[in-house]
C-alpha cells in the first residue's frame, strides 16, 4: 500500500481540560484510539497521540510532577498501542527559564522521552543542547527538576544557570587529549582529519593489531553506545565505520600475515524470493568496522546456497534478512532445511515484517540452535558480541530456553475466524459517479527527466527514515541544523551526479481497464471486448466495521454499470546496487547507503508522479493550491494500493499486474518470490472512487 498515509495527530484533552496524570493522558488516548481505529477505519499508524508538555518552572501547582506523568504517559501509550505514534511540542517544558538552561532541560527532558517511546518532537535545534555533551552537574540539576519537580530543585536550576550565557559549545580542543583517547575520538566524531598523522604517532608505541583492538575499537563501542541512546543517527554511525575502515586499511600494510583482528566470520544473506539488500548492506558495514569477516551471499539466497556456503566458509554466525511478509515465511524455511542439512550454528534475523514473537514462535522451533531477532543493525552487533564471549552466549541460550518453555506459548498464529456476512461495506457511497479514462493505450515514460520528479521526492523519508536525522526535516533544514545540511548537500550531490552521469535513471508506465466489482473479487476486461475477464484479483474484507475491502472501489457486476481501475510501474533502481556496491567496497558507506535510499525514494517520487498524471487525465485533477505535503499525505482523490500491503496483502497478484502492464518493457523483472527487480520499483492499483481509502485488514 502507498505508504504515506494521513496521519490523524491526537492531543489529549477531553471535557475535563488538558490530560495532566499519566492516567488521564492514556485514559484519553483510549477512547480516541477506539473512535479512530475500531469506529472510523483509520490505520493505527496513522495515529499520533500528544500527551501534552507543560511547564514546570512556572510555578504552578499544577503543574507539579507533570513533566514525568508526561515521560511516564508516553510508556503507558506506547505499551498499550505500540503501533500508533506519539509527538511533543518541547520548548513548553522550559517556559520561563533562563535561556541556557532551557537548552539544557529540553535535551535532558527529551532524552527521556525518547527512552520512553517518543516517536516524534517539534523542536528548535539552535536551542537544544547535545545531550552527550552535557556536564554531569546540569544533567543532574535538570533531571532533579524533571522527577522532582518543587520549590527547591526549581530555585537550584534557576541559580545554576541565571549568570551563565546560552552559548553553543564547542567540541573538546583534541589537544588536551591522550593519542589513544584522539583515535578513539576520530571514529566517534566520523573525522579523518589528523587521523593518519596520529596514527603514523601511534605506531611507534603499539602494535598495529592493540591499536585496532584498542583505541580504534573502543571509539566503535561508544558509538554502539551513542546510538543506542538516541544520541547518534544512522548517517552519523556511517561516518565513524568510514574512519575504522580507513584506519584498518593505512594499518594493515604493517601488521604480520598471521595478524588478525578478526572477531568472528558471519554468513550474510537476504532470503530466496526477496530482492531488498539495504538494511543487510548497512549490517555488513557495521559488523564488518566492529572486527567481523563477512561473507555476504547478497539476495534471492535458496537454502541449499547457505548450506553449500556454510560447509565452506564455516561461520560462527548466520544473519538472515528480508523486507515482507513473504520473507518472513521463507526463513521458516531456511531453518528447517538448514536443520535437516545439521546445522546448528547461531542465526540472527531481521526485517521489517519480522517480529521478536514470529521468530521465536514460527522461526526458532524449526532450528536445532539459537535463533535471535535483531530490530536494527547496531542490535545485531550486540547480539553478535554476546554470541563471540561463552558466558554471554549461555545467557543468550538460557533465555531462549526459558522463552520456549513458558506455559501458554502460542505457535499455531491467530484464528481469523469467519468471513463477515456481507458483500460491501456501508463506508462505501455505491451512487457515486463512475470517472472514464481517456483511453486504454499504455503509456511508457523512458528516462523521465530528474529534475521534473525532484519535487516529488519526500525528503522526511529520505533524510529521516533512510539517514536517521531525527525531527521535521523542512524545520530543520530553515533552522539551518548543521547535520541536516550535511545531508541534504549529500543528496542533493548524488542527485547532481545521478543526472549528469545517468546513474538515477527513473521510467514508468500506465494503463487503465474496463473493470467491475464481484463481492470481494474485482474482474479486469479486455477494453476491447468488456465481455472477456483478461484477470480476477480477490481482496481480503474487514471483520469489523466498516467491513471494508478493496472490491468495494469499484461497481459491482449487479449494478450493470462499468467501472475502470488503473495500473502503474515505475523504476530507479536500474544498475543502482552495482554502483551502491562499488562506493562501499572503497569504504565510502555514507554515500552507497544515500544511493539506494536515493533511488528508493524516487521510485516513490515517480509513483507518485505517475499517479498525479493519471488522475489529471482520469477526469478528476488535484486542486491548484494543493502542495506536495498534501500529495505525501495522499490528500487527493481516490488511492493507489500496491500488493504485499495490508489491505491487499497476495504478492502473488503481482504477476497478474505484470501480465497486464508487461513492465519488463521498462527493466523490472519478477522474482520468483513475486518481489520486483531493481529493488527501486514500484507497482500499484489506482482506484478513483471518492471513498476510496487506505485501511487494514484485521488477521
Amino acid at each position: 500500500m502507498h505508504k504515506y498515509g494521513a496521519a490523524v495527530v491526537c492531543i489529549l484533552i477531553d471535557e475535563r481540560g488538558q490530560a495532566v496524570s499519566r492516567e488521564a493522558k492514556l485514559e484519553v488516548a483510549a477512547r480516541a484510539y477506539d473512535l479512530l481505529v475500531n469506529k472510523y477505519g483509520v490505520k493505527p499508524e496513522d495515529v499520533i497521540f500528544d500527551p501534552n508538555t507543560f511547564p514546570i518552572g512556572s510555578g504552578d501547582p499544577q503543574y507539579l510532577g507533570s513533566a514525568v506523568e508526561t515521560i511516564e504517559g508516553i510508556r503507558l501509550i506506547k505499551e498499550k498501542f505500540p503501533r500508533a505514534g506519539t509527538i511533543i511540542g518541547l520548548s513548553n517544558i522550559s517556559f520561563g527559564l533562563p535561556e541556557a538552561g532551557r537548552e539544557v532541560l529540553n535535551s535532558v527532558f527529551l532524552y527521556h522521552c525518547t527512552k520512553a517511546g517518543l516517536d516524534y518532537a517539534i523542536v528548535n535545534p539552535e536551542k537544544l543542547e547535545r545531550y552527550a555533551s552535557i556536564p554531569e552537574e546540569e544533567r543532574r540539576l535538570a533531571e532533579a527538576l524533571i522527577f522532582n519537580t518543587s520549590d527547591e530543585t526549581l530555585a537550584a536550576f534557576v541559580a545554576a544557570f541565571r549568570e551563565k550565557k546560552a552559548e553553543k559549545k564547542e567540541r573538546a580542543a583534541a589537544a588536551g587529549l591522550t593519542l589513544e583517547e584522539r583515535l578513539a575520538r576520530y571514529v566517534v566524531e566520523g573525522s579523518k582529519d589528523g587521523l593518519f598523522a596520529d596514527l603514523d604517532e601511534a605506531l611507534k608505541k603499539h602494535a598495529p593489531l592493540d591499536i585496532i583492538n584498542g583505541p580504534l575499537m573502543r571509539g566503535m563501542d561508544e558509538v554502539g553506545r551513542l546510538f543506542n541512546n538516541n544520541e547518534l543517527i544512522v548517517a552519523e554511525v556511517l561516518q565513524s565505520a568510514e574512519v575504522m575502515k580507513a584506519s584498518v586499511a593505512y594499518l594493515e600494510p604493517h601488521m604480520e600475515k598471521t595478524e588478525t583482528a578478526v572477531k568472528g566470520k558471519i554468513l550474510l544473506a537476504t532470503v530466496k524470493g526477496d530482492v531488498h539488500d539495504i538494511g543487510k548492506n548497512l549490517v555488513e558495514i557495521i559488523l564488518s568496522n566492529n572486527g567481523y569477516r563477512i561473507v555476504n551471499l547478497g539476495i534471492k539466497v535458496p537454502p541449499e546456497q547457505l548450506i553449500e556456503a556454510y560447509r565452506k566458509e564455516k561461520p560462527d554466525i548466520i544473519g538472515l534478512s528480508g523486507l515482507l511478509v513473504k520473507s518472513a515465511q521463507q526463513m521458516v524455511v531456511t531453518a528447517q532445511d538448514l536443520h535437516a542439512a545439521g546445522i546448528d550454528v547461531p542465526i540472527l534475523v531481521g526485517g521489517a515484517a519480522l517480529t521478536r514473537k514470529f521468530t521465536r514462535e514460527r522461526i526458532a522451533p524449526e532450528y536445532g540452535g539459537l535463533v535471535l531477532y535483531a530490530k536494527d543493525a547496531m542490535q545485531g552487533l550486540e547480539l553478535a558480541n554476546r554470541l563471540m564471549d561463552p558466558a554471554e552466549r549461555g545467557k543468550l541460550e538460557e533465555q531462549a530456553r526459558a522463552e520456549r518453555e513458558a506455559p501458554g506459548t502460542d505457535r499455531g498464529g491467530k484464528d481469523a475466524g469467519a468471513a463477515p456476512a456481507r458483500a460491501f461495506s456501508s463506508a462505501v457511497d455505491p451512487s457515486a459517479p463512475v470517472f472514464v479514462p481517456p483511453d486504454f493505450e499504455r503509456h511508457i515514460l523512458r528516462d523521465y527527466p530528474l529534475d521534473h520528479l525532484l519535487p516529488y521526492v519526500n525528503m522526511q523519508m529520505l533524510l529521516g527514515h533512510h539517514l536517521g536525522l531525527r525531527g521535521k526535516v523542512e524545520e530543520l533544514l530553515a533552522a539551518g541544523d548543521e547535520k541536516a545540511l550535511e545531508l541534504d548537500a549529500l543528496v542533493k550531490d548524488i542527485f547532481r551526479e545521478g543526472r549528469e552521469r545517468g546513474i538515477l535513471k527513473v521510467s514508468g508506465m500506465y494503463r487503465f481497464f474496463p473493470a467491475q466489482s464481484d463481492g470481494d473479487a474485482i474482474h479486469v476486461y479486455d477494453p476491447a471486448d468488456t465481455g472477456r475477464v483478461l484477470k480476477t484479483f480477490h481482496f481480503p474484507r474487514q471483520r469489523k466495521e466498516p467491513y471494508l475491502c478493496i472490491a468495494d472501489f469499484l461497481k459491482s457486476v449487479d449494478s450493470g454499470q462499468m467501472d475502470y481501475v488503473g495500473f502503474l510501474a515505475v523504476t530507479a533502481g536500474t544498475g543502482i546496487r552495482e554502483h551502491a556496491d562499488r562506493l562501499r567496497e572503497r569504504g565510502d558507506y555514507l554515500r552507497s547507503h544515500a544511493l539506494q535510499a536515493a533511488a528508493l525514494e524516487t521510485a516513490e517520487a515517480m509513483a507518485e508522479r505517475v499517479h498525479h498524471i493519471m488522475r489529471d487525465r482520469w477526469g478528476f485533477p488535484d486542486p491548484p493550491d494543493m502542495t506536495m505535503k498534501e500529495r505525501f499525505a495522499a490528500r487527493y482523490q481516490g488511492i493507489r494500493v500496491s500488493f504485499g500491503y495490508p489491505a491487499c496483502p497476495n504478492l502473488e497478484d503481482q504477476r497478474l499486474l505484470f501480465d497486464l502492464l508487461k513492465p519488463e518493457d521498462i527493466g523490472i523483472e519478477l522474482t520468483e518470490g513475486f518481489m520486483m527487480e531493481p529493488e527501486a520499483s514500484v507497482t500499484a492499483m489506482v482506484f478513483a472512487h471518492p471513498d476510496a481509502r487506505y485501511f487494514n485488514v484485521d488477521a
